[in-house]
């Protein structure tokens, strides 16, 4: 049902277009540094549980949030506060989730950002205070103390009848608020040999990297182990130290090599094809045979000096048939390029929901020599 008639829609899709993929243009160099992450140089990230103070009557409900009130009696203690007897009802105090990332090389006194996160029912951290909180590692060991104003985007205001929220109040940050108080123990100037990863791992890439770095440092201390891992090992008594070296080739640039691939997000319609991809001659024809049945009574009334007569519906039904007839099976010329192909799918009208179609049918038929990833 649709509008005030009844309308009934068949449609029926053939699709194609005839094309010759042409090859792609060369790719565009990339630094080393930016296509490859050395071993055991990374972030690790970091985790606590605080408290948030000061806030506006917009805090932790105690009695829906018990382990709010254990806290700030535990903290109250190691201060030397006896509250255990005290029936405490405050609305000011929120129990948040304290995250962190902390940075490689980083040394003690090293201040870095943290994320507050409301753990309760508190409606909003604005203006709150986040008190003394460890920072611990996987390994279970504190790393950092993080403590600050927090500062938050978002607001919420709250009247009788409406209510208006802006992003989100129970989030903030806090901009250098954690100071590093241990060190991780990683010193790269005295290793001898590192791996490189690739972000993308290909072995194409990795012999391309492996050439590059041996040929600038004139030296064979670089191996591919596998497309995504080389191993530069330092040889006895060359005077650059590790550091050194990759300085030198992390500014190499190297033209990454990458598989051809079709990117398909069907919940969203987007559609990635890769420079690579190549399709072999293939016809497809695309056409609509759309029928649409649509009923509209109309009322018949006798006339104002009539002796007789009764009013009466009169049916009125429509039916329209578009069998596709202008639609015509389109060829273009060979060796057309990706962008061609595009164009020419555009051009007939196709939107992106019946491309994922067409491409997913010319894989079926062994005609795209390319590998197809549905998100």
């Amino acid at each position: 049902m649709r509008g005030l008639g009844k309308f009934f829609q068949l449609s029926i899709i053939l699709m194609g277009i005839a094309f010759v993929m042409a090859p792609s243009a060369d790719a565009v160099p990339s630094r080393i540094k930016d296509i490859v992450a050395i071993e055991g140089i990374r972030e690790n990230q970091l985790i606590g549980y605080g408290l948030v103070v000061g806030l506006d009557g917009t805090g932790d409900t105690f009695l829906n949030v018990p382990y709010t009130q254990q806290s700030l009696t535990a903290m109250l203690e190691r201060l030397g506060v006896n509250s255990k007897e005290t029936i405490m009802r405050p609305e000011n105090i929120a129990a948040v989730m304290v995250t962190a990332n902390l940075p490689s090389f980083s040394r003690q006194g090293t201040r870095i950002d943290v994320s507050v996160s409301s753990l309760g029912d508190a409606e909003s951290l604005l203006g709150g205070t986040l008190i003394a909180t460890p920072l611990l590692g996987a390994d279970g060991e504190v790393y950092a103390v993080a403590q600050g104003a927090v500062a938050v985007a978002g607001f919420s205001a709250q009247g009788e009848a409406a209510t208006v929220t802006q992003g989100v109040p129970t989030n903030g940050r806090i901009a250098n608020g954690g100071i590093v108080e241990r060190e991780l123990p990683f010193e790269l100037s005295d290793m001898d040999a590192v791996k490189l990863s690739l972000h993308n791992p290909d072995l194409t890439t990795a012999r391309r990297i492996t050439a590059a770095i041996n040929t600038n440092l004139q030296v064979a201390m670089a191996r591919t182990l596998d497309p995504s891992t080389i191993q530069i090992e330092r040889p006895i008594g060359f005077r650059l130290p590790m550091v050194d070296i990759l300085t030198e080739i992390e500014q190499l640039s190297v033209t990454p090599d990458q598989r051809a691939r079709v990117i398909i997000d069907e919940r969203t319609g987007i559609i990635v094809i890769g420079a690579e991809v190549r399709i072999n001659s293939v016809a497809i024809a695309q056409g609509n045979l759309t029928i649409s049945i649509s009923e509209e009574p109309q009322v018949s009334q006798p006339g104002a000096f009539a002796q007789g007569g009764q009013t009466q519906v009169v049916n009125r039904t429509g039916i329209e048939i578009d069998d596709g007839s202008d639609k015509r099976l389109t060829v273009l010329e060979p060796a057309v390029t990706l962008q061609d192909l595009v164009d020419g799918l555009n051009a007939l009208g196709i939107g992106p929901r019946d491309m994922i179609s067409i491409l997913q049918a010319v894989k079926a038929s062994g005609a795209m020599q390319a590998e197809i990833q549905v998100m």
